[in-house]
């Protein structure tokens, strides 16, 4: 029972590592809009999430797709320094940057969104746990 217990928090802990560097690192890009010939970074949070925990030899919980209309789980990765991207710019500057405010805002909301979520979860199971324990 601990060891099930042990890979719930272990896959909720490197989820929420991750997501914190995640953060730091869109809001490094959106601090420097207006540098020149800054280059957006970012990283695959799927692949560094799988090879993060896949470490510990803990799985992400395992989903089914039952219907065609469900979206499929993509591939995960590390979470102490995460392999980073360079952004490929939409549309280029004459300056050099490649930082795009509107996707680095619609990620960093995301990114906020998903953190806030993984909280949620992980304080609604503790909850559930700690219901359990009470005697009536």
């Amino acid at each position: 029972m601990f060891d099930k217990l042990e890979a719930a928090f272990t896959f909720q802990k490197q989820a929420l590592g991750l997501r914190h560097q995640r953060q730091a690192v869109l809001a490094n890009n959106i601090a420097n809009v207006d540098t020149p010939h800054f280059k957006a970074r970012d990283f695959d949070f799927t692949r560094q999430l799988r090879a993060a925990t896949s470490r510990f030899g803990v799985s992400p919980p395992h989903l089914e797709k039952t219907a065609p209309g469900h979206i499929s789980l993509g591939d995960g990765g590390p979470v102490r320094h995460p392999d980073m991207l360079y952004r490929m710019p939409a549309q280029s500057s004459l300056d050099g940057n490649t930082v795009d405010m509107d996707r680095e805002r619609a990620e960093f909301m995301d990114n906020s969104v998903r953190y806030q979520a993984s909280l949620t979860m992980t304080n609604s199971f503790l909850q559930g746990l700690k219901t359990a324990m009470q005697s009536e």
